[in-house]
């Protein structure tokens, strides 16, 4: 645990919940956002495994100009392929559900 009680995967995690993440007004903004919450989570867990852009592209079979797609918060065209190349490069499982 950390100081203050929480333990570091709650500090880790991000969520739609967080206060940058902002209720949808628009749909636009809601794409937005949740393109937003991946670009930080992955380039995050990229920092913490010091991996750079062009090792990534590599572990995830894809070009750096594909990833560099996929960090671009702008960029709302993202593929499930896409997102399960970059979660098995990292280590990590693709997890996508519905929330009320």
């Amino acid at each position: 645990m950390r100081k203050g009680g929480r333990s570091n995967k709650a500090a880790q995690d991000v969520s739609l919940n967080d206060p940058f993440i902002q209720a949808p007004v628009w749909p636009q903004q809601y794409a937005h956002d949740v393109k937003r919450m991946l670009t930080y989570q992955i380039e995050r867990e990229m920092a913490s495994q010091s991996l750079t852009r062009g090792v990534m592209a590599e572990m995830m079979g894809t070009s750096r100009a594909a990833l560099n797609r996929l960090l671009d918060p702008e960029n709302k065209s993202v593929t499930l392929q896409t997102l399960e190349k970059a979660a098995g490069a990292l280590g990590k499982r693709l997890e996508i559900f519905f929330n009320d």
